[in-house]
């Protein structure tokens, strides 16, 4: 059943060009669930990945308002966790889950 919370704690890695450039610092970067805790993505990666955490950093980015077609919307507010393994362990994000 602890499986299931951790999948549901992380949900995507994110891949951009600054996420990619954190890979050599030993960091990775997560898309997680709004009401994620700190103590909560660090068990989860561990436990999915059998890594060893050492810090993790959480940031949630406000949603913009854009138009398509002269319609208004609205893109949903995203938290992100950067997450920092100890030094010699690596997560290869592009094998998936």
């Amino acid at each position: 059943m602890a499986t299931a919370r951790h999948y549901d704690t992380i949900l995507s890695p994110v891949i951009t060009e600054k996420a990619t450039l954190l890979t050599e610092q030993n960091k990775v970067v997560f898309q997680v669930a709004m009401d994620s805790t700190k103590d909560e993505i660090a068990a989860a990666v561990e436990e999915l990945f059998k890594v060893r955490v050492i810090k993790v950093n959480t940031l949630i980015t406000k949603g913009k308002t854009k138009r398509f077609r002269g319609i208004l919307g609205r893109r949903s507010d995203v938290k992100k966790a950067i997450v920092t393994l100890q030094e010699g362990q690596t997560i290869d994000i592009s094998t998936g889950l």
